[in-house]
């Protein structure tokens, strides 16, 4: 088992994607990479510095860390800051934040090849983990809960990998 941190916006619609792949154990949505004292979603709101980041476990005999970063390129818009689709604010800032050090050069290489396709300089963090906390139980598979919540992530990316 691997986890990976993935800030891609609005911190719902990417645990729903994620959700979805055959591979990944788990996921917990939370706050990354502010200040170390934990958190509420209001100071979160009020620029506190952390981002909206899903934590994502993952088994990498079922699924590997390059994929899983292929399949985040696809639902974040690498080239934005501090903005994905209507939500804009420091916490829904980009990133890629690591614990296992070994996985810096999987990371560096699709940043390399999605650097290389779009032609620009990627916004998007990445960086060691140094925070992470556990959203409130309410944002916790929120888009389960709440069918029609907002989401700058299309429906259809929902329906990729149906288990």
């Amino acid at each position: 088992m691997k986890t990976i941190y993935l800030a891609g916006g609005c911190f719902w619609g990417t645990q729903k994607y994620f959700d979805q792949f055959e591979g990944v154990t788990d996921t917990e949505v939370g706050y990354a990479n502010g200040p170390e004292s934990a958190p509420t979603y209001e100071d979160v709101c009020s620029n506190s510095g952390h981002a909206e980041t899903v934590r994502v476990d993952f088994d990498e005999k079922k699924i590997g860390l390059a994929q899983l970063l292929r399949l985040y390129f696809k639902v974040i818009d690498p080239l934005s800051v501090n903005r994905q689709g209507h939500d804009r604010g420091i916490q829904y800032r980009t990133g890629i934040y690591y614990t296992d050090p070994e996985m810096l050069d999987t990371i560096r290489e699709v940043c390399g090849e999605v650097e290389a396709e779009v032609g620009a300089p990627l916004a998007v963090e990445v960086e060691p983990l140094v925070y992470f906390y556990p959203a409130e139980e309410y944002h916790q598979k929120y888009l389960d809960k709440n069918p029609g919540g907002y989401c700058h992530i299309p429906a259809a990316f929902f329906n990729l990998g149906k288990k």
